[in-house]
This record gives structure tokens, C-alpha cells and sequence, in this order.
């Protein structure tokens, strides 16, 4: 099982995020969370987690890993965005097991970054594909091991093919100009006539090779939970900034923001929403890795529940964040205030693809008995229209 994380509290944890909120700024400067602040992460299970128990993997289930993004997002999302990928090393199951065992070769903490889109046509060779092209959006690439792109494969059958390159086989172009989420370092990345052997190339969200409790875990609820943690944690971040900005006056000279009661009003309201919604995120995600760690497999119910409450809690902290800055005063416009940077990165999560609003429809029509209305929101092997197969996990939903 490899050597145990450090417990994700006490002094050397806390002596991390003390570490994160001195950098915040650094970070959001350049674009980017450097590879020397992911590796002070790596003793406390955030990348060996998702990296298979054979190779050195170490048990941090689903919703303790949740608690952890959340953690790091209360004091900077881009960073939460970054460790939130950390789980998407869970898709590499779906590798051979002898590409995996190349992967963990020097050490369970490997860090894979790279977008999947746009996808680029592939030549089929003798020994794999010959790529050229560029793609977006690969988060955290800046401190990554590996870095995977789509391949557009007539031969996976409309499913999407993604192939996984060595970093250094990568040339990352660092145009990532945004507002939000700016130091995740989403740059597009490019490669030019490279040859990638088939056995480095799998079904994006394909059936895992690796038969253990996280990778029988419904892999795409996964992913959106992970990005939902995010959300969650930039607005806990909020609500601890309103907390403590009682004192607060503007230049008009009115009373303090935390004697008025229509701020003390917004408050409340965005705490009991914001908790209430969390705690079920949380409950459904216990609830279901009891599930696969039993050795069964989580039902159409769970899975949709599973996403049911990411999109729910990503639309509610996204909600929590407006609310609370529509009430704290005109000074939040200056860059410098913390409560600018809260609410220009509280939106994104709620825009990820895996968080689209029509997630409402697919678990409502799956808890109601129906079929889902998207093809994949329930797994990959599942025909649309059967209800009864409990294996709704690894899929590729095809969505913007």
C-alpha cells in the first residue's frame, strides 16, 4: 500500500495552507501553481491517492479527498483547481497495467495534467499514432509528470481516445489570460509529429484495468464532485471574509456593515444554504465509496445523486459568493481586496462541463425511473434505457 499520507490536520498540514496564503498573490502573478508548492502537497496523499494500491497507492476515500479541496479552495480556488486534477488520475486506469506500472515506477506521486479538447486527428501506424496539434486548457501542466491529449480515433467507436506523453515531449504555451482561476495555469499545450505508442493511448473514462474500491467508483460523478469541492471551498472562503469584516465601514460614514441588519440577514441566509447543501454533497459521497468499498457497485441512484449534488452545491456556492459581495461595500472592485479574487473565481467551477445544468435533467429523470436525456451520464457500457445495470461509473460524457 506504500508509505501512509500525513493526516490531512495538525501543524504540518496547517504549516502548508499558512505557506499557500502567503504565495496566493505569487501564484495568481504568474499564472501558475509551481511544481515546488505541489510536491510540499504530495506527503499528505493528494496525488498518491488516485494512484492504484498495487503501484503504491495509499486509501484517501472520495469524501475526505473532497474535505481536502475544500480546504485549500477556502484560502485560494486556483490552487484547489490544481489538487482537485489530482483525482483525474483515475482515468489511467484505464491504461495496460504495464504502461501504469512504467507510470509509478519511481514513486506513487506522479501528477498528470492536460485537456482533452480540441480533438485532433491521429495517423494510425504500425505501433500506434503519429499527432500533431494543440489543445486547451491542460490545468496544472506547469508541474506536471505526464500530459494527455485527445486523439480523434475512428477505431474507439465515437468514444474519445486520449494519449499520454511524458512532459517533456509537451511544449506548453502560457496564454492563459483570465480573470478567474488564474493562477491554475491552464495553457494550451502542443505537440509536433510525434509518434505515441498504442499501449500510452486509452478510452478517456474506458472501463478501469485496476480492480479496487476508487476505481469502481462512478468515475465522472467523481470528477465533478472534485470540481463542485472547489466551488465549495472559495465560498466558505467568503463567508469566512463577511465573518470577519463586521467591522467594516465605507467612506460614507454609515454604520458599521455589521450593524445592519440587511447584511447580518445576507449572511445567515448564505451560511445555513451553503452548509446544508454541503453536508448532503458530503453524506452522498460517504454514502456511495461505502458502497464500492463493500465490493459492490454504485446504482443509477447513487450516480445520479452523486452528480445531483455537485452541480447543486457548485450552483450554490456560486450563488453564496454574489450574495455576500452584492452587500459588503464597493471596495471589493479594488484588485487588491481578497473578496475581488473570491468572486471572479467562484463562477468558474459552476462552468465546467461536468457541472452543466443539465444535470438536473439526467438525475431527474434517472431518480423518477426514467432514462437520462444525455448518452454516458450513467456509464460507459450502459445502453441508454437500462435502468436496472447498477455499473453507472467509467464513461466519457460527450458535453461542451
Amino acid at each position: 500500500m506504500g508509505d501512509a499520507p500525513e493526516p490531512i490536520a495538525g501543524a504540518k498540514w496547517q504549516a502548508v495552507l499558512a505557506e499557500l496564503t502567503e504565495r496566493r498573490a505569487e501564484f495568481n502573478a504568474q499564472g501558475y501553481v509551481p511544481r515546488d508548492f505541489i510536491e510540499k502537497l504530495m506527503p499528505f496523499g493528494v496525488y498518491r491517492h488516485a494512484t492504484p494500491i498495487r503501484f503504491g497507492g495509499s486509501v484517501l476515500p472520495p469524501h475526505r479527498f473532497l474535505r481536502l479541496v475544500e480546504e485549500v479552495g477556502r484560502i485560494d480556488g486556483s490552487t484547489a483547481w490544481v489538487v482537485g486534477f489530482a483525482s483525474a488520475n483515475t482515468y489511467l486506469g484505464a491504461l495496460p497495467v504495464g504502461t501504469q506500472k512504467e507510470i509509478y515506477r519511481d514513486g506513487p506521486d506522479v501528477v498528470v495534467a492536460g485537456g482533452l479538447f480540441p480533438m485532433q486527428r491521429a495517423e494510425r501506424t504500425k505501433n500506434g499514432f503519429r499527432v500533431s496539434g494543440r489543445w486547451k486548457f491542460a490545468s496544472g501542466c506547469m508541474a506536471a509528470d505526464y500530459i494527455n491529449v485527445g486523439l480523434l480515433d475512428e477505431s474507439a467507436g465515437g468514444q474519445p481516445r486520449a494519449a499520454l506523453l511524458p512532459a517533456d515531449q509537451v511544449t506548453i504555451v502560457q496564454d492563459w489570460d483570465v480573470s478567474g482561476m488564474r493562477a491554475s495555469g491552464s495553457f494550451d499545450t502542443v505537440i509536433d509529429d510525434v509518434e505515441i505508442p498504442l499501449e500510452w493511448t486509452y478510452i478517456r473514462g474506458g472501463a478501469s484495468r485496476i480492480d479496487e474500491p476508487l476505481f469502481r467508483y462512478p468515475l465522472l460523478a467523481y470528477q465533478a464532485q472534485c470540481h463542485a469541492a472547489i466551488g465549495l471551498g472559495v465560498a466558505l472562503g467568503a463567508l469566512d471574509h463577511a465573518q470577519h469584516s463586521g467591522s467594516y465601514r465605507g467612506i460614507t460614514g454609515a454604520p458599521p456593515v455589521g450593524e445592519r441588519a440587511y447584511y447580518r440577514t445576507e449572511f445567515a441566509r448564505a451560511y445555513v444554504a451553503l452548509q446544508s447543501a454541503r453536508r448532503y454533497f458530503l453524506d452522498v459521497a460517504e454514502e456511495v465509496w461505502e458502497t464500492v468499498s463493500a465490493g459492490e457497485e454504485a446504482s443509477a441512484e447513487q450516480v445520479a445523486r452523486s452528480r445531483l449534488s455537485a452541480v447543486h452545491i457548485a450552483d450554490t456556492a456560486a450563488q453564496v459568493v454574489h450574495d455576500l459581495s452584492k452587500v459588503s461595500g464597493a471596495a471589493i472592485i479594488q484588485n487588491s481586496h481578497p473578496l475581488n479574487r473570491i468572486r471572479l473565481d467562484a463562477q468558474v467551477p459552476q462552468l465546467h462541463a461536468s457541472l452543466s445544468q443539465h444535470i438536473y435533467d439526467d438525475a431527474g429523470a434517472v431518480l423518477l425511473g426514467l432514462d437520462p436525456t444525455t448518452p454516458g451520464f450513467l456509464g460507459p457500457a450502459d445502453p441508454r434505457g437500462d435502468r436496472d445495470r447498477s455499473r453507472s461509473s467509467n464513461t466519457e460524457e460527450k458535453t461542451p
